[in-house]
């Protein structure tokens, strides 16, 4: 199962998803059954490794993003990833551009697989990498529940 988390510039939101996942995924033991990557919608942080402050909040819960290098998502991780998984609404409106409306249904908001669907705030603009943290946290969580429990599976 390939996934894909997309937030705007890949610096703060979907590494933070990215590797939180991971971590999920290898204390479950179930690393061989999933890839995950991320991937931004803009140009704007092109190179850019993870924020300090999401660095930091990740480092906090003993999770390494180094050598994570922010790009946008290409044609080809459309057509390569299961899922593809985003932050908000703006991603949403963006991900449907890049991807002539998602022809094969593949985006879905990281919140829904949670009790509290709806928009993680960019904390690039909040500041607040702590509410982040929990939103993303519990979105993975619940992300990892359904694909274990799914009969795609």
């Amino acid at each position: 199962m390939k996934i894909l988390f997309i937030c705007w510039g890949n610096i703060c939101r979907s590494p933070m998803a990215e590797y939180i996942m991971k971590k999920l995924v290898r204390d479950a033991g179930l690393e061989s059954r999933f890839e995950i990557t991320s991937a931004g919608v803009s140009q704007e942080e092109l190179g850019n490794p993870v924020y300090p402050p999401a660095r930091r909040k990740l480092a906090e819960h003993g999770i390494s993003c180094q050598g994570h290098h922010a790009h946008q998502i290409t044609e080809r991780e459309y057509r390569d990833a299961d899922m593809i998984i985003i932050m908000d609404r703006l991603n949403y409106r963006r991900m449907k551009e890049i991807t002539h409306g998602d022809p094969e249904h593949k985006i879905h908001y990281l919140m829904d697989y949670t009790d509290t669907p709806g928009d993680i705030d960019d904390p690039w603009y909040t500041g607040d990498f702590d509410q982040a943290w929990e939103d993303i946290h519990a979105g993975c969580t619940g992300l990892l529940k359904y694909l274990v429990n799914s009969p795609v599976q």
